[in-house]
């Protein structure tokens, strides 16, 4: 059996593994590269698996880093089954459609941007594309053993990453006729998060493929961002001031609302419209209703007395462009919630505009925000920042809330991998999707869990297993 790794191996985005015997080719994950325009497009332009040629692709989730790509191979010719989760299979085609539309808008600019003669600028894929894909997607339940060939069974497990993620546990008959265990976490969760169950614990596996992206790194404890919440919106409501929370559509955004919820719910939020201004995030949330059963026991808890955990009597799921445009010309305090998360692109931005420059008002960055991106420059409170193409000065009070991350960090890795191998064994192990300094910091934790010596392996580096 052969493994190789396409993507998010020695890099953090563009998930893809490839799995082949004599008899099959089954990719793990086809993920969006994400990162500066020139090298993102180079390497998303590169599949390096033969769509035609492939069995099955198993999507971990639906985060654009690992499910991104999808509609390029069907594009080129796969038509076989995808299998995932049917909470991933329904967030997955929003997330799809909506980056078929960004960069079908981004080849328009380009071309207007580029010189005469320039070769045009195409979209990886079109909507057409992704729905005609999602005509192959077959979701399927956690924990059930399902037979996708004579010599393939799949199981998938919570992850507890994102609504839907799963671990996958793969058995397949190797040329030799041995069946092998290959387990795949996706991207892993964190204990004790808000709204998902806990990651599942697997027992053991010939072969095991791990993320990697916080295994050198412990994250701040969960407990305190309600807290910071409610006292950044009750400071900026005394000084008469709004705030504006830049947030990723998926995930981010609906944790927000669900602590904004059990602040109404206890009386301490202060009386102020709240909005959610991202199209996007207000379609995901529909979704986050639809599968509120499965989460953990505090949403449980939350719907015997509340029967919407992310809706509440002073909060709009705003609608229209021109609703969007009216909330800044609104006078007094109010809660925007708005993609994106790192103050890139979308309606935030024309929020944070007409917000930077005011003492009286607050802008509540939620964890990580990368270099170069206008997030990492509020972040640093420079005295200057450009939107538009124009410099404001940055007055607003800056706040950044650490604690909501959705990857294990390593001590989540460590409890998982012990509960892995405590009555079994892990073969061979691969370190993927984090950066080198993560990867050997983990390679160090499973060492001793391990019969054979942790790999980190580079993109498009195979391996016979």
């Amino acid at each position: 059996m052969k493994i190789t790794f396409l993507g998010a191996a020695g890099e953090v985005t563009g998930s893809q593994h490839l799995i082949e015997t004599r008899h099959r080719r089954i990719l793990l994950d086809c993920g969006l590269f994400q990162g500066r325009r020139a090298e993102s497009r180079r390497k998303n332009e590169e599949l390096r698996c033969r769509p035609k040629d492939l069995d099955a692709v198993i999507l971990s989730h639906a985060h654009i880093d690992h499910c991104g790509r999808v509609p390029m191979l069907y594009r080129e010719g796969f038509r076989g089954p995808v299998f995932c989760t049917d909470a991933t299979a329904d967030i997955a085609e929003l997330m799809l459609l909506d980056s078929a539309r960004i960069q079908l808008e981004d080849a328009k600019y380009l071309a207007r941007k580029l010189r005469a003669g320039h070769p045009g600028i195409e979209p990886l894929y079109t909507e057409q594309h992704v729905e005609q894909l999602f005509r192959h997607v077959q979701p399927l339940l956690f924990g059930e053993w399902h037979e996708l060939a004579t010599d393939v069974q799949l199981r998938f497990h919570p992850a507890g990453h994102i609504l839907g993620s799963a671990i996958s546990e793969l058995e397949i008959e190797d040329d030799d006729g041995q069946v092998k265990r290959i387990v795949f976490t996706g991207d892993l969760g964190r204990r004790d998060m808000p709204l998902l169950v806990d990651p599942a614990t697997v027992q053991g596996c010939d072969v095991l493929i791990t993320e990697c992206t916080y295994g050198s790194r412990v994250h701040p404890r969960t407990v305190d961002v309600k807290q910071q919440l409610a006292e950044c919106i009750s400071e900026t409501v005394r000084k008469g001031g709004r705030v504006v929370i830049p947030a990723f559509s998926l995930g981010r955004t609906q944790q927000i609302v669900y602590f904004l919820n059990e602040l109404f719910n206890e009386g301490v939020l202060p009386r102020i419209p709240i909005y959610v201004d991202s199209p996007l995030a207000t379609r995901l949330t529909k979704i986050f209703r639809r599968y509120d059963h499965t989460m953990d026991e505090d949403v449980q808890a939350t719907l015997q007395n509340d029967d919407d955990a992310f809706g509440f009597q002073t909060l709009t799921y705003v609608r229209t462009q021109q609703e969007s445009i009216e909330l800044n010309r609104m006078p007094g305090s109010f809660v925007v919630i708005s993609a994106s998360g790192m103050c890139e692109n979308g309606r935030v931005v024309h929020h944070l505009k007409h917000a930077v420059s005011d003492e009286r008002n607050t802008i509540l960055l939620m964890g990580y925000q990368a270099p170069h991106t206008l997030g990492h420059h509020i972040a640093d409170r420079r005295p200057y920042v450009r939107i538009f193409d124009r410099e404001f000065p940055l007055r607003a009070r800056v706040e950044q809330v650490e604690g909501l991350s959705a990857h294990a960090d390593v001590n989540d890795f460590k409890w998982w991998f012990e509960a892995m191998s405590a009555d079994s064994h892990i073969g061979q192990a691969f370190l993927v999707h984090g950066e080198r300094r993560s990867a050997e910091a983990l390679r160090e934790v499973l060492r001793d869990l391990t019969d054979e010596e942790p790999v980190i392996p580079e993109r498009n580096e195979s391996f016979e297993v």
